[in-house]
């Protein structure tokens, strides 16, 4: 996949990392993100130690705060001329309410708004390949998430599973209204979940194991390099396979509801 730049978010370890290394097996350049230089470093290294073929990139922020992630979008504007696929990966789990020095709540911040901001910000990066692809990781824990507009922040409570599920439905809307969108250019947008893998995120949240992170990434790099699915857009996958996702996700304004709302709360703080 000559001169095929892929970027994954979240790429230091876990689902995107196993991700990232994959897609360099198969021939792509790679935009590994993180929030520790190290850790994007080490990932470096091992991939070119792995596949000297695949050139590797990196670049470091924080996904907490918006600032940061306009600031690393704009750089990579700078750097780059395209980016053929965008994988959203970067997510968390928090067990506890963390209000982010921006005001966000951290896993609305983390899992969503950043998500929602970065792809913005990137937009004219993608629509410069000639035929691009927008992936967002989301999961099956989106089946038992609402969006409350009046708690988006857990202003009125908490509750972990709550909030997690919660910013996990906003990717599945996001997917579906970028995807109405950018119906006019040559970019698909899809969405998915990885299935249940052992990943800290898995253990921090659950205190569970899981499946293989090679199980966890198949998906994304079938939906990153597969010829099959050039022309499908704004779908949810699961083991590659189109999958219904919950009946609140295909409600249209809901769709655009959540969209103006992020919008004005990132337009508040950038």
């Amino acid at each position: 996949m000559k001169n095929k730049i892929v970027l994954i978010t979240g790429s230091t370890d876990g689902i995107g990392k196993q991700t990232a290394i994959d897609l360099a097996e198969k021939g792509y350049d790679i935009i590994i993100h993180g929030r520790n230089k190290n850790k994007c470093i080490e990932t470096k290294e091992f991939i070119n130690i792995k596949y000297p073929s695949s050139n590797v990139d990196y670049f470091v922020c924080n996904f907490s705060l918006m600032k940061e992630v306009n600031h690393s979008a704009e750089l990579l504007k700078e750097s780059y001329s395209k980016i053929d696929v965008l994988i959203n990966n970067a997510g968390v789990y928090m067990n506890d309410r963390v209000i982010t020095n921006e005001g966000f709540e951290t896993t609305f911040a983390v899992n969503h708004l950043a998500m929602f901001l970065f792809t913005n910000k990137i937009l004219d990066l993608v629509k410069n390949s000639e035929y691009a692809r927008i992936i967002n990781v989301s999961s099956i824990a989106h089946n038992r998430g609402s969006i409350d507009f009046s708690n988006l922040n857990s202003e009125k409570r908490f509750d972990s599973y709550e909030a997690y599920a919660q910013s996990k439905l906003a990717n599945v809307l996001f997917t579906y209204e970028l995807a109405n969108r950018l119906n006019n250019f040559h970019i698909s947008v899809n969405c998915l979940h990885p299935g249940v893998i052992d990943t800290k995120l898995l253990r921090a949240g659950f205190d569970i194991t899981g499946a293989s992170l090679k199980e966890g990434a198949s998906t994304s790099v079938f939906l990153a390099d597969s010829n099959s699915i050039e022309d499908l857009t704004g779908k949810y996958f699961i083991d590659s396979r189109i999958t219904q996702s919950s009946q609140i996700s295909y409600d249209k304004d809901l769709w655009i509801n959540l969209w103006d709302i992020s919008e004005k709360m990132i337009n508040d703080i950038i």
